[in-house]
């Protein structure tokens, strides 16, 4: 399939898509506006140490893991109208209470609520984005599109966070708060405005059509079922396993690598930080697009191939770099940041395309597991920081990427089970 990100194509999106973009861009930047400080505050006012704070955040995620995929195979029973109002209700309140939280307890607990009503949120916009835009290529273009104003928001954020002096307060994250209220007023008038089509999972808000009704009353629409179906396609399983791997791979950038230049003693350390992040966050601005224009003929299994020579170059990179070479550590990152540039966005693209209809946020659900490579990351990398070094844990992770290639070049001949023959069992 060819990819088309033509005017006229991105003139095909709906309202409600619009909405989402613009929605997705001030949520994620209000995010990472004061996220990134969390640390900070914890540090600050509990003295905690780099382990404890890491196992806050690293406990929050492996929980809001399990509960996305269960949420986001609920939105198919209820709809996704339903299960998005109250994420996003989740997300208010969790922000709201982080701002006044004042133990280490309450930081935890809220804290979780926060990673969890992320978690959902997520897959829960993937999936409408397939409900509500059934040309495939249009909707490959949307699901570009969303990652890519995700990344504006994320590195517009910090930057904005650090203008306005908001590294270390704690009342900042009401802006979080305010940024999703907006979303959910859009929302309902997005909704409201929308014609959903039957068979739209989102269709089945209020009273839905009678096919709705239907569906949602036979036991192809139950959690028996979906794990049931789920648990026969190798596909979906082998594509899991492969992008967790990914996941930790890429994971080692956000702590084990800093850990390492720390311990190090590089020289200019902030210096070199923030120009990695930077660089990191301008490839994929910049490149994403164009990238996707130069690949518009090429399988997606052939783009993710291409990505995956592009990480395991980028991990020898940075295995073999002198500690001290500044710009050897910028040249790293490029690479690596061109290769999340494609892999990134087409993974969510692979998912929609393998999931059936009436499975669809049960699959962007599953997706969701690949955030255990996320969360494993920092352990993983400080067990090898401690035990080896920075450059084996790179040439390992390099090691790592070879194993993805090899799993992605089995997925054609991994088994599926019949859909519609379940769906009627």
């Amino acid at each position: 399939m060819q990819s088309d990100i033509s005017l006229a194509r991105v003139k095909q999106f709906p309202r409600l898509m619009w909405i989402l973009l613009f929605g997705s861009f001030i949520t994620r930047g209000s995010f990472y506006m004061v996220w990134p400080f969390l640390a900070v505050i914890l540090y600050e006012r509990f003295g905690l140490s780099a382990t404890e704070v890491g196992l806050i955040l690293s406990s929050a995620a492996l929980v809001s893991v399990l509960l996305s995929f269960i949420g986001s195979a609920l939105s198919d029973r209820v709809g996704r109208q339903k299960m998005m109002y109250a994420t996003g209700l989740l997300y208010i309140v969790s922000f709201s209470l982080l701002a006044e939280a004042d133990s280490v307890a309450s930081f935890a607990l809220v804290i979780t609520l926060c990673s969890i009503a992320t978690s959902l949120w997520r897959p829960l916009v993937s999936a409408l984005i397939g409900d509500i835009i059934h040309e495939s290529e249009t909707r490959e273009l949307a699901m570009q599109s969303l990652y890519f104003v995700v990344n504006v928001g994320c590195a517009v954020g910090p930057i904005v966070g650090v203008w306005l002096g908001l590294t270390g307060e704690q009342s900042s994250f009401y802006i979080t708060t305010v940024a999703f209220g907006v979303l959910l007023l859009l929302l309902w008038w997005g909704f409201a405005k929308h014609d959903f089509k039957p068979g739209d999972a989102s269709s089945t808000e209020g009273a839905g059509s009678e096919s709705d009704k239907e569906a949602a009353q036979t036991p192809a629409s139950g959690m028996r079922y979906t794990l049931r179906v789920m648990a026969r396609d190798r596909l979906l399983q082998c594509l899991i396993l492969a992008n967790v791997i990914c996941m930790f791979i890429f994971g080692q950038m956000d702590g084990s690598l800093v850990q390492y230049l720390s311990r190090e003693q590089v020289p200019d350390l902030l210096e070199l930080i923030s120009s990695m992040i930077f660089a990191n966050a301008m490839i994929i601005i910049s490149c994403q697009f164009l990238l996707l224009k130069l690949m518009a003929h090429w399988s997606l299994v052939k783009r993710i191939q291409l990505a995956l020579i592009l990480l395991m170059l980028s991990q020898v990179w940075m295995g073999l770099n002198p500690v001290a070479l500044f710009w050897g550590w910028i040249g790293a990152v490029i690479v690596m940041s061109l290769a999340e540039a494609v892999l990134f966005p087409t993974m969510n693209v692979h998912i929609d395309r393998i999931a059936p209809d009436h499975l669809r946020g049960a699959y962007f659900g599953a997706s969701s597991f690949y955030e255990f490579g996320f969360a494993l990351a920092p352990l993983g990398g400080g067990i090898v920081l401690d035990l080896l070094s920075g450059g084996w844990l790179f040439l390992g992770c390099a090691l790592l990427t070879l194993l993805v290639m090899l799993l992605y070049s089995q997925l054609e001949g991994m088994s599926r089970p019949d859909f519609a023959a379940t769906r009627g069992s």
